[in-house]
C-alpha cells in the first residue's frame, strides 16, 4: 500500500491518448486520480497526495514483445504494491495490436504474475465512442460519422499502416496474440432488461451458435429461463455472475453493445476482484463499468469546468495520418497552418530549426499554429511511423521551449496522433497529468505536471487519430464553455 491506503483501481494505458481517456473516466466518477508518465518515484507520489485511482501512461502498443515484457514487469510490481484489487490494462478500443507489436497476450501474461485471479475479464466495446462487441465480433464507427463498420472492413483500421485489423472475431484475434482459450459471454445471455442494441442487427447464426456454447449452456440457459423481475434483482444478478465466475478460468470476453450493460460488467469485475486481485483488459469502458457498479463510497465529482478560450496562442502538432485528423486539419479556421516535409524533418537539422523558428515567430505574433506532417509517398512501415512520431514530438517540444525562451510561454497545446502524443509527453519532460475536461468523446484535456516551469501546468490535449469532430482544433482554441 502507498501511504497506508490502497487505491480502488489502477490502470496502465498502452498509449498516452488512451490513458488520458481513462483518466477522464475515473475523475468523472469522483475518484481522486493522477496519470503518471512512468512508474512514479516516491517524491512524485508524495506530491500527488492521496489517490483513489493511479494510472501509468505507457507506449506498449508500439513495442515488440521483449520490450513490452520488460516495461510491464516493473509496472505490474508497482501496481501490486499499491494494494489495488483491480489493474486495468487499457488497450485501444479497436484492439489493433498484433503478435509482433503491442501484443495483448504478452501484456496479460506479464501482468497476471502480479494479479493472479484465474479470470481475466476482457471488455470488448465502448458505445460512448462508437465501439461495439456483439457475439465476440468488434464493430466501430470511423470518426464522428454515423456509419458502423465491422472492424475488418473499417475504412481506417482495416488498412492501418502498422497493425491492420483483418479479423473481427476478438477471440481469434487475441488467440493469435497468445491468449488461448478465450471464452465469451454474448450479450443475449446477460440478465434481461439490460439492452440489446447492435447485436440484433449484426450477429450471425454462426456467431450466436459459437457464443452461446463458449460460457457453457448452463449459464446461458439459466438466464434465458429467468423472468425479468428475478433477473433484474440484485440477488439474481449476483447469482448469475457467480456462476459465470465459477465456471470460467482464463480470459473471458464480455460483449458490450449498449451502455445499459455496463452495470452488469462492472458488477462481475467487482465480484471477481473481491476473491483475488484481478487484471481486466479493454478500453475505457472497463472504468465506465466499474463506475456504474461502484457503491456510493465517494461523493460524485463536481462537473468539470468547461474549457474557456485559451490564454494566449495555441500550438497544435499533428503527426497522425488518419483521415479523421486530415479532415480536422482541413476544417480548422483559427490557425496558421505549417505543413512539414517529414523526410526533411528527419534528415536535415537546418530544416527542423527553420520550422521551430517559423512557428515561434507566428506564436509570438499571437496567432495559433497548426504544424502537421505531409502524406508520405509509398507504403509506410512501423519503423517510419516510429521515426516520424519521435521527430514531430521533438519538434513540438523545441517549439514550446523556444517560445518560452522568447518570452512567450505557451499555456495550451494539442498533440494529434497516438504515437506522437506518447513521444511528445516524454520530450516535454512531463511526469504526470491531471484531468481538466473532456473536449469531445475520447478526447481529454489534461493539466501537466513537470519539474520544469516551462511545461508545468500546461493545458494539454492528446488525441488519437480516430477521435474528435472536424472542428476539434478550433474548439481547443476557443473553448467549449
Amino acid at each position: 500500500m502507498i501511504g497506508g491506503t490502497a487505491p480502488q483501481v489502477c490502470w496502465y494505458g498502452d498509449d498516452f491518448t488512451g490513458a488520458t481517456d481513462t483518466l477522464a473516466e475515473v475523475a468523472r466518477a469522483g475518484l481522486r486520480s493522477l496519470l503518471f508518465l512512468g512508474v512514479p518515484s516516491s517524491s512524485q507520489l508524495e506530491r500527488a497526495g492521496p489517490l483513489d485511482a493511479i494510472g501509468i501512461a505507457g507506449a506498449a502498443r508500439g513495442m515488440a514483445p521483449a520490450e513490452m515484457a520488460e516495461e510491464l514487469r516493473a509496472v505490474g510490481a508497482f501496481m501490486a504494491s499499491t494494494g489495488a484489487r483491480v489493474l486495468h490494462y487499457k488497450c485501444c478500443s479497436t484492439f489493433d495490436s498484433a503478435p509482433h507489436i503491442g501484443s495483448i497476450g504478452v501484456a496479460v501474461r506479464e501482468l497476471r504474475r502480479h494479479f493472479a485471479n484465474p479470470i481475466v475479464p476482457i471488455v470488448g466495446g465502448q458505445p460512448s465512442i462508437g465501439r461495439y462487441c456483439s457475439f465476440g465480433n468488434l464493430f466501430a464507427r470511423a470518426g464522428s460519422a454515423p456509419e458502423i463498420y465491422r472492424i475488418d472492413r473499417h475504412p481506417v483500421m482495416s488498412v492501418h499502416p502498422v497493425t491492420p485489423m483483418h479479423e473481427a472475431d476478438l477471440r481469434r484475434h487475441l488467440e493469435a496474440q497468445g491468449l488461448e482459450g478465450v471464452r465469451s459471454v454474448p450479450h443475449v445471455a446477460y440478465p434481461s432488461g439490460l439492452g440489446v442494441g447492435l447485436g440484433s442487427e449484426t450477429g450471425s447464426e454462426t456467431d450466436a451458435n459459437s457464443a452461446t456454447s463458449s460460457v457453457g449452456s448452463s449459464v446461458a440457459g439459466s438466464v434465458a429461463n429467468s423472468d425479468a423481475g428475478s433477473a433484474s434483482s440484485s440477488t439474481a444478478l449476483d447469482a448469475w455472475i457467480d456462476e459465470v465466475i465459477e465456471s470460467t478460468s482464463g480470459p473471458l470476453l464480455l460483449d458490450l453493445v449498449d451502455e445499459s450493460q455496463l452495470a452488469v460488467i462492472g458488477r462481475l469485475i467487482q465480484r471477481a476482484a473481491s476473491r483475488a486481485p484481478l487484471l481486466a483488459v479493454g478500453p475505457s469502458s472497463v472504468q465506465q463499468a466499474l463506475g456504474r457498479a461502484r457503491s456510493a463510497a465517494h461523493s460524485p465529482a463536481a462537473p468539470a469546468t468547461p474549457l474557456g478560450p485559451a490564454n494566449g496562442p495555441v500550438l497544435v502538432v499533428a503527426g497522425s495520418l488518419s483521415p479523421v485528423t486530415a479532415r480536422q486539419i482541413a476544417a480548422c479556421e483559427s490557425y496558421t497552418r505549417q505543413p512539414l516535409q517529414v523526410e526533411r524533418l528527419l534528415s536535415d537539422a537546418d530544416y527542423a530549426a527553420q520550422q521551430v523558428a517559423l512557428a515561434t515567430v507566428t506564436l509570438a505574433g499571437g496567432r495559433n499554429v497548426l504544424v502537421h506532417t505531409d502524406k508520405p509517398t509509398g507504403t509506410v512501415n512501423a519503423d517510419q511511423t516510429a521515426a516520424t512520431a519521435r521527430g514531430t514530438a521533438k519538434l513540438a517540444a523545441d517549439i514550446v521551449r523556444a517560445s518560452a525562451k522568447a518570452g512567450h510561454r505557451l499555456n495550451r497545446i494539442g498533440i494529434a496522433g497516438g504515437d506522437t502524443s506518447s513521444q511528445a509527453t516524454l520530450a516535454l519532460g512531463l511526469w504526470g497529468l491531471a484531468f481538466r475536461c473532456v473536449l469531445a468523446p475520447g478526447v481529454t484535456v489534461s493539466v501537466s505536471h513537470s519539474d520544469d516551469p516551462v511545461t508545468d501546468g500546461v493545458e494539454l490535449m492528446l488525441k488519437g487519430g480516430q477521435m474528435g469532430g472536424d472542428r476539434l482544433f478550433d474548439t481547443l482554441a476557443a473553448g467549449n464553455g
